[in-house]
Formats: C-alpha cells, structure tokens, sequence
C-alpha cells in the first residue's frame, strides 16, 4: 500500500482533522504537510494541483493522477478496500 500525503493547513482545519482521524480509524499510512508552513508544498497544491481549499491529499502511487480536497471519506473508503 502507497502512502497518503495529507497537505493541511494545520490543526484549525477540522476538515483536515476529520481527514487525518478516518485515516487512522483505517489503518491508512499518510504523512502530513502543513501547506502554511512549506512555501513549496503550499506552490504545488494551488498551482500545480489547483486546489484553493484545505486538506488535499495525494496518493503516492507513482502516478500523481490520485489526489482529491476536501473531507471525502468515499476516497477514504476507496483507499481503504485496496489494504
């Protein structure tokens, strides 16, 4: 199984908390990156990936074509069937 790299915007994100607690409820691996703190990571989410809202999440399979935002447990369960 690939690992989920969560961009966040922090702790005050409760859509990114809500994201990192389905996660752990399903035994899915990700790492964390706040976006307000990496300038880089912050570039690559609005402008490579498009995104303008909190968190997004990217599946590190190699392909770069799996990544959402937002709070999407039908993602998480996606994810999750292929454990």
């Amino acid at each position: 199984m690939n690992t989920i790299t969560v961009y966040s915007t922090g702790p005050s994100c409760i859509r990114c908390t809500m994201t990192k607690r389905v996660l752990d409820q399903k035994g899915i691996p990700y790492v964390e990156v706040n976006i307000r703190e990496d300038d880089s990571a912050r570039d690559y989410v609005t402008e490579d990936l498009g995104y303008s809202e909190a968190p997004v999440c990217v599946v590190e399979d190699g392909t770069g074509e799996d990544h959402w935002s937002g709070f999407r447990p039908d993602h998480i369960d996606r994810i999750a069937e292929k454990l």
